[in-house]
C-alpha cells in the first residue's frame, strides 16, 4: 500500500478534517521517529497516517477503536506490522506493544494532540511560534489538553528517547507540515 492510496482510504472512512490533520501530525511523527531510528520511513508513517481509520466508524467506542481498524487496514491488504501497531494503540485493546513501530504509534499519537493545542491557544495559532520549551511546560500542566494522556507520552522512554528528545523530534516535523495542518 502506498501513502496516496492509504491517504485515500483514509478519507473514505473519515469525514472531519481535525480527525484528517490529527493523522497527518501523527504521520509526520512517526516518520521522524523512524528517520531517527533508522527504521522503516514509509511503514512508520502509514501506520500513523491510517491509526485513526475507524474513528467515525466505532462513534466513540473505544472499546471498538483500534480493533476494526485493524479489521479494516487487513481487508485491505495493509502489511501486517501496520495492521498491529494500528492494533497496539489503543491500550483498551490490551495488546502488547512489541516492536519499535508499536511503541513510537502508542506515544505519537497523544504528543501530536499535545503540540496542535499548543499551537492553538498561542495568539498567532502557529506552529513557528511554538517552542520546545512552551510544549515542556505545557506536558506538566494536567488541565491542559486532557486528551493528551501523558503517561502515553511519556512511554517515549520505552524507546530510548527523553520527554525534551521526542518533543523536539515531534514539533520538528509537525513544523514541516504545517501548511497542510493551517497551523
Amino acid at each position: 500500500m502506498d501513502r496516496d492510496m492509504a491517504l485515500e482510504e483514509l478519507k473514505l472512512r473519515i469525514e472531519n478534517k481535525n480527525t484528517i490533520k490529527h493523522s497527518l501530525a501523527v504521520e509526520a511523527i512517526m516518520r521522524k521517529l523512524a528517520i531517527h531510528f533508522n527504521e522503516h520511513e514509509k511503514m512508520w508513517g502509514i501506520a500513523g497516517l491510517v491509526h485513526d481509520i475507524d474513528y467515525e466508524r466505532v462513534q466513540g467506542d473505544m472499546t471498538k477503536h483500534g480493533k476494526m481498524g485493524a479489521d479494516i487496514l487487513e481487508a485491505l491488504n495493509f502489511d501486517s506490522t501496520i495492521v498491529y501497531a494500528v492494533l497496539a494503540h489503543n491500550p483498551a485493546n490490551n495488546v502488547s506493544r512489541r516492536r519499535k513501530i508499536d511503541k513510537a504509534l502508542y506515544c505519537a499519537d497523544p504528543m501530536a494532540g499535545l503540540i496542535i493545542a499548543c499551537a492553538l491557544i498561542l495568539p498567532s495559532k502557529k506552529l513557528k511560534d511554538v517552542s520546545e520549551e512552551f510544549v515542556l511546560k505545557k506536558y506538566h500542566q494536567k488541565g491542559f489538553a486532557k486528551g493528551a494522556d501523558r503517561e502515553q507520552i511519556a512511554s517515549c522512554s520505552e524507546l530510548g528517547l527523553t520527554l525534551e528528545e521526542f518533543i523536539r523530534i515531534s514539533l520538528e516535523a509537525l513544523k514541516e507540515i504545517s501548511d497542510d495542518l493551517e497551523l
